[in-house]
């Protein structure tokens, strides 16, 4: 089948990363994000992957016709933003029958194949993959039956609204037909597509054990980086302790914890703690890096010390910054 991954936004929550990168090209260990949100699809299962994005396509495009990966690409652009609904509305001469789709953000133990055969048994329109939390007001919820289908949903209700703890995860296995539901132009899936389906018994919903995490913040993509080492989702690279470095020869410290080191990085013996670091990366001796993602070709001075930033790619921080909280602008 066909899987859509919802890609349009400009990811402006991970700036200034990507000013120049596109989210879904953000490497997250050993592949990018978005080769990481449809990673729960077994690949003999995948025909094409098609993404609906808005933001720097040409360079998704030019990734993938290089990237070594085992299923199609195909890039459904928008020439201005069309919301959830729109952008997957925007796929429907290219999209047809039994198809999955992703919100462009999500990394979770989701395997597809549990909510693909609800799907056969049921019937419907829509399954979607649920999730439970304590506050469900960030999120759209629903109310499910004994069937597994989905009665009631609601996007984001306001505290006196919230019926249910079950939560959209952002993930669908979808019929072609729901595009008969969607009317042209900019919407919402959630607001203007669910409500009706689920109104017409046309949704199901099965709920899912283990991590969801929507890894759009910098803290969330660090929360998911640690998750995927963890659960050791990486076919390159290694662990040591509790972190990932990119390259087999990559000399550990232990001085770094819960961090991802790409490749060619040079620590020093930098205190290094819930961090990224891209390839290229150079940080000087007695720095700390705290709950930081730094992009590639980065050179971090001697005696730093920044806590919750995200530094540009390319970036030149001197001796003895002292940083926090917010974004490093590119320094050329």
């Amino acid at each position: 089948m066909q899987v859509v991954v919802l890609a349009g936004g400009v990811g402006s929550r991970l700036r200034p990363w990507t000013n120049s990168v596109p989210k879904p090209l953000l490497p997250m260990l050993d592949l990018s994000l978005l080769e990481r949100v449809v990673e729960g699809v077994p690949n003999d299962l995948i025909d094409e992957v098609v993404v609906a994005g808005g933001y720097k396509v040409d360079m998704i495009r030019d990734y993938f016709s290089n990237a070594d990966v085992d299923f199609d690409v195909r890039i459904v652009p928008e020439d201005k933003p069309l919301g959830t609904g729109g952008a997957l509305g925007n796929c429907r001469d290219v999209v047809s029958g039994t198809f999955a789709c992703f919100n462009g953000d999500i990394v979770s133990s989701l395997h597809i194949e549990p909510l693909l055969q609800l799907h056969r048994t049921n019937g419907g329109i829509g399954s979607l993959a649920l999730w439970e939390v304590e506050d469900p007001t960030r999120f759209g919820i629903v109310g499910l039956d004994e069937h597994s289908r989905i009665t009631r949903f609601k996007e984001k209700p306001k505290p006196d609204e919230v019926f249910s703890n079950l939560i959209n995860a952002g993930s669908y296995i979808l019929e072609d037909e729901v595009f008969d539901f969607m009317p042209l132009g900019k919407h919402s899936i959630e607001r203007d597509v669910f409500p009706k389906l689920a109104a017409n018994g046309a949704l199901n919903g099965q709920r899912f054990e283990g991590y969801f995490i929507d890894a759009g913040t910098p803290s969330a993509w660090s929360e998911a980086v640690h998750r995927c080492i963890k659960e050791r989702r990486f076919r390159r690279g290694v662990i040591h302790g509790s972190s990932w470095y990119g390259s087999q020869e990559s000399q550990p410290s232990k001085f770094v914890s819960n961090s991802m080191i790409d490749a060619s990085v040079v620590t020093s013996n930098s205190t290094i703690r819930q961090s990224t670091i891209l390839t290229g990366s150079v940080i000087g001796e007695n720095s700390r890096i705290d709950s930081c993602l730094i992009g590639r070709d980065t050179r971090i001075g001697s005696n730093v010390q920044l806590t919750d930033l995200v530094v540009d790619h390319g970036s030149v921080i001197p001796d003895g910054t002292v940083a926090s909280n917010g974004q490093w602008p590119r320094t050329d």
